[in-house]
């Protein structure tokens, strides 16, 4: 028959290093204040790391799906940025090239039409002037 028999580890019965904590220090609260929440943040941590290491933590998969889409939304966004850049330089230079020729010679036309009606003013004036002498 079989006899079984409990060998007992030095390693467990041996106090491990590190802290000693003491049960007066525990405290059980909720507070938001505490502290021990920024300690085991190290301090050479950056920002780029914590981005890096969510990469072990998101699935290949759902790595590749995202990127996918994150290329594909940022290339609707250049292509559409870029095609209506080029229709604004279109309608700016195309109302420029026309715009300018015909307000330029609306400007003219009004110019001819205001001496006109002027001469007319004079001639009436003049008309006027003349048979109110013929009167006197």
């Amino acid at each position: 028959m079989v006899e079984l028999v409990e060998v007992e580890d030095e390693s467990f019965e041996n106090k491990q290093a590190g802290p000693e904590y003491e049960d007066d220090e525990y405290s059980d609260t909720d507070s938001e204040i505490s502290t021990d929440d920024e300690d085991e943040v190290p301090e050479e941590e950056t920002l780029s790391d914590r981005l890096l290491a969510l990469r072990d933590i998101i699935p290949p998969t759902t790595r590749t799906y995202i990127s996918n889409t994150v290329e594909t939304t940022t290339s609707w966004v250049k292509s559409g940025l870029f095609l209506s850049g080029k229709t604004l330089w279109i309608v700016s230079t195309s109302a420029l090239l026309l715009g300018v020729p015909y307000a330029l010679a609306f400007a003219e036309e009004q110019g001819v039409m205001d001496y006109e009606n002027e001469q007319k003013a004079r001639e009436q004036g003049a008309s006027v002037c003349i048979h109110l002498m013929c009167f006197i």
